[in-house]
């Protein structure tokens, strides 16, 4: 979504400038961008179940291991495949582009890898707001233009918002499986009471981070219509409301149900901001 995003508002600034745009290499970066995160994502997987916290009573987890669908030295295996294919992918753009890129897909690489060692130490949520929001708007934006922009940060931050919420819905119904497998999130050192104020908090911030973009100019208003996503917002936040370590059924699929914010959040964003460059 942040490469989504990213794309379009670029094409909102060709029309108002005339400035120089690689179409094709924005498409490349969208790609990318979902190839490092199956890369993450299997790698994850593998070493939450090497280290027992994705087990057979776990609450919602990836089957594919605890199922024996796959081996888990196949998910490994197909995990460090994504990533070279991204390595690979980025390393084609590095060729046509300069140097920025080569260090925002270091960070992008180290993320994928050992994004486990950040999650099992409470650092999960900050590196997924750095990378999915930041890095990778300034990643699709540099390889789409040739240059830097604060703006592209600024647009990219209530996304980061929402997806570090699904990360985080996720880990706050999984507190007591987290805690047996002997590993820390920023759910559980907030406990129940920290983790719905962060919830809540993380969501109003996206939608006052919209309004603050758009009453500085960065953004035409009509991207306000965004706020239409307010109510599902809300009543997400009202099942966080019932979140408890003991019954953690109650929010069971709050994870699935962010994630299904932030897809009408990002996917109307887009579509206004596509709008947008025709008025």
């Amino acid at each position: 979504m942040p490469a989504l995003v990213t794309f379009i508002y670029v094409f909102f600034l060709s029309r108002q400038d005339s400035i120089t745009v690689n179409w094709w290499f924005g498409i490349l970066s969208i790609i990318g961008a979902v190839i490092f995160q199956a890369a993450g994502n299997l790698i994850s997987d593998y070493f939450d179940y090497k280290w027992g916290v994705d087990r057979e009573d776990t609450c919602v987890s990836s089957r594919m291991l605890v199922e024996k669908i796959f081996r888990p030295g196949t998910i490994l295996l197909y995990g460090f495949s994504f990533l070279l294919a991204g390595i690979l992918l980025g390393l084609f753009l590095l060729s046509r582009t300069g140097m920025p890129l080569l260090y925002i897909g270091l960070v992008g690489v180290v993320a994928a890898v050992f994004y486990y060692q950040f999650k099992y130490r409470a650092l999960g949520d900050f590196l997924i707001f750095i990378v999915y929001g930041p890095l990778i708007a300034i990643g699709t934006f540099y390889v789409m233009t040739s240059s830097l922009d604060w703006k592209i940060i600024a647009i990219s931050l209530p996304l980061s918002c929402i997806t570090v919420d699904i990360l985080h819905a996720n880990n706050t119904r999984d507190i007591a499986h987290d805690r047996r497998a002997n590993i820390r999130t920023l759910a559980m050192l907030l406990g129940i009471k920290g983790s719905i104020v962060e919830y809540k908090a993380l969501i109003y911030a996206a939608y006052l981070l919209l309004i603050v973009l758009v009453s500085a100019g960065i953004l035409h208003w009509i991207t306000l219509s965004v706020l239409i996503t307010f109510p599902i917002a809300m009543s997400n936040c009202r099942i966080m409301e019932k979140a408890s370590i003991d019954q953690p059924a109650g929010i069971v699929d709050l994870d699935v149900r962010t994630a299904q914010l932030q897809l009408a959040f990002s996917g109307i964003f887009s579509a206004l901001i596509f709008v947008s460059a025709w008025l």
